[in-house]
């Protein structure tokens, strides 16, 4: 189960190629309703891998979780909205993007983390704050980077991105804290089964999307790389001017440049009337992952610089 959910990459880059080439191995998923449903099942096995301790330890480390989260928030939609602007993205493009950068970090990002001999603590805080956070965060980033430039149904962006988040992980930690053998028992599965369930609903999504793909070509993709590209480059080195280029700097990278594309999909399919916007979040889940994954096989062979860090930080 631990090797099936550090090779998350793998999976999500096979779905997604499969997806594309053969539609009906995972249009199912979406046509059956079950996009929601999966999503919900991913944030409830998220917070089953949750301790109160994780919202803790920010006392401990507060400027960290706080610069990671300004830059989470900040720099990935202006990313975002760089990168929609340089390609000239069509406004449903363009809003699917937004939407995707304005998300919280994914649950990928702390297997990441810990490939990448980061600060696995660090980004299970940041991935915890950022996903309570993003009940009101996500919604407004995207409208008002969005604009009226598309229909969207702001009441629904809200309520949704409340239910899809809150509800599941407040579930899973209470489960966590009301049943502690069953929740240790599934534990040992909720990444493996959180990793199959974004799989799915962005290989689903990629499936029935997949014209649309195809239709706006290379330009959409670029775009998603160059956004993902400026968060994942710029986070390291802004954090790593304050806290040293060591683990910190490697943990904000990765969580700011890494979202929960997952939520990012099933929103724009709930809140936006173009099916189009769904289409910027699905190819988000694999190039994120492709950089993280590289990230994580570049930093795994040097050891953080946690002497630069202690230094930096009593300067």
């Amino acid at each position: 189960m631990d090797w099936f959910a550090r090779a998350f990459p793998l999976w999500i880059t096979l779905g997604a190629g499969l997806a594309l080439l053969h539609p009906p191995l995972f249009s199912w998923f979406v046509e059956a309703g079950l996009v929601s449903i999966g999503l919900q099942i991913v944030m409830l096995a998220m917070g089953l891998t949750l301790e109160l301790d994780d919202f803790r330890r920010v006392t401990k480390t507060p400027f960290d979780v706080a610069l990671g989260m300004g830059l989470q928030f900040t720099l990935m939609p202006l990313g975002g909205l760089v990168a929609a602007t340089i390609f000239e993205l069509s406004p449903p493009l363009r809003a699917g993007l937004l939407l995707v950068c304005a998300c919280p970090g994914g649950t990928a990002s702390n297997v990441i983390a810990y490939l990448a001999k980061a600060d696995v603590a660090l980004s299970v805080t940041m991935t915890a704050c950022s996903t309570l956070l993003a009940a009101l965060a996500t919604p407004a980033l995207t409208l008002l980077l969005v604009g009226e430039s598309v229909e969207v149904s702001a009441r629904s962006l809200f309520v949704e991105t409340a239910t899809l988040i809150i509800l599941p992980v407040a579930a899973g930690l209470a489960l966590r804290h009301l049943f502690p053998r069953m929740s240790a028992a599934l534990v040992r599965v909720s990444p493996a089964v959180a990793v199959t369930f974004v799989v799915l609903i962005v290989s689903g999504i990629l499936a029935v999307r997949r014209d649309t793909v195809f239709g706006a070509g290379l330009t959409v993709i670029f775009a998603v790389v160059v956004a993902h590209g400026l968060g994942f480059f710029v986070a390291f080195v802004l954090a790593g001017l304050v806290r040293g280029f060591g683990a910190t700097a490697r943990t904000i990278s990765i969580e700011v440049g890494m979202q929960n594309s997952g939520l990012g999909a099933v929103l724009a399919t709930r809140s936006f009337a173009d099916p189009a916007v769904a289409v910027p979040p699905a190819i988000s889940a694999v190039v994120h992952c492709l950089y993280g994954s590289a990230l994580a096989a570049h930093w795994s062979r040097r050891p953080p610089l946690t002497e630069t860090e202690r230094a930096t930080a009593e300067v």
